[in-house]
C-alpha cells in the first residue's frame, strides 16, 4: 500500500500549478482571452500534463480558465455584462458581512480593520501596496462576518473580478475616491450602524463598477 506522502503528492502538485497559473494571469502574463499553451507550460515547470490539466480544472471551476471543447483551455475574457454582474454579487455580500460586522464584531476585531485602514491611508499613493491592503481590508471583513459559503463565493468572484482589464482602481482619481469610501465604511462600522454600513458598503462596490467599466475608464 501507498504511504500518506505518496497519495498527497499528486494533489499538491497540482496545488502548486494550479497557484502558479494565478499568479500569471494576475500579472498578465497570461492575458485574458489568451489561448494556455500546455505543451510550452509542462516545458516551462518541468512536469507532465497530468497535474497541469488538473489545475487548469480546478482554475475552469473559480472562473479563471474556460475550457473550449477541442480547442483548450484559455484564460477567462471578461465582458461589460460580466463585470457587472461580479460587481452586483460582490455588493450584495459584502453589504450583507458589513452589516453582521457593524452589529456583533468585538472591539478588538474592529481594531483590527482600523489597523487595515489606517495603513490604506498611508498607502494612497503607493497603488500595488494599496490593492494588497484594500483586498486584505474585505476578505478580513468577511473572516470576522463567518459563514464560510459566503467567503468562498466572495473569494472566486474576487479572483474572476482581477480578469477585468479595467480594474476600478486603474481610473485616475479612483484610489482617492475608494479610500473616502472606505473611511466612511470604517466609521459607519465603528459607529455600530449595520443599515448604515451595508448601504455604504454597495455604494462602495457600485461606485468601483462605474469605474471599472471601459466608457468610464475613456472619460
Amino acid at each position: 500500500m501507498a504511504d500518506a506522502d505518496t497519495l498527497l503528492a499528486p494533489r499538491a502538485l497540482y496545488q502548486q500549478v494550479a497557484e502558479r497559473l494565478r499568479e500569471q494571469i494576475f500579472n498578465r502574463d497570461l492575458e485574458p482571452g489568451s489561448w494556455i499553451d500546455e505543451q510550452k507550460l509542462t516545458v516551462e515547470y518541468g512536469i507532465s500534463r497530468t497535474p497541469l490539466r488538473e489545475a487548469l480544472k480546478v482554475l475552469a471551476v473559480e472562473g479563471l480558465v474556460t475550457m473550449k471543447v477541442r480547442r483548450g483551455a484559455y484564460v477567462t475574457e471578461m465582458s461589460a455584462d460580466d463585470v457587472s454582474q461580479v460587481y452586483r454579487l460582490l455588493g450584495l455580500l459584502e453589504a450583507d458581512a458589513a452589516a453582521e460586522v457593524a452589529e456583533r464584531a468585538s472591539d478588538a476585531e474592529l481594531a483590527e480593520l482600523r489597523a487595515l485602514h489606517d495603513k490604506l491611508e498611508k498607502q494612497v499613493k503607493q497603488r500595488d501596496a494599496f490593492f494588497a491592503t484594500n483586498e486584505q481590508f474585505h476578505l478580513r471583513l468577511l473572516a470576522i462576518a463567518g459563514n464560510r459559503w459566503r467567503q468562498q463565493m466572495v473569494g472566486d468572484l474576487r479572483k474572476v473580478m482581477k480578469l477585468n482589464r479595467h480594474h476600478s482602481l486603474f481610473k485616475q482619481g479612483r484610489i482617492a475616491e475608494s479610500l473616502a469610501e472606505h473611511r466612511a465604511v470604517m466609521q459607519a462600522l465603528e459607529s455600530r450602524s449595520p443599515e448604515l454600513t451595508a448601504r455604504l458598503m454597495r455604494e462602495h462596490f457600485t461606485n468601483g463598477l462605474a469605474a471599472a467599466t471601459p466608457a468610464a475608464v475613456a472619460r
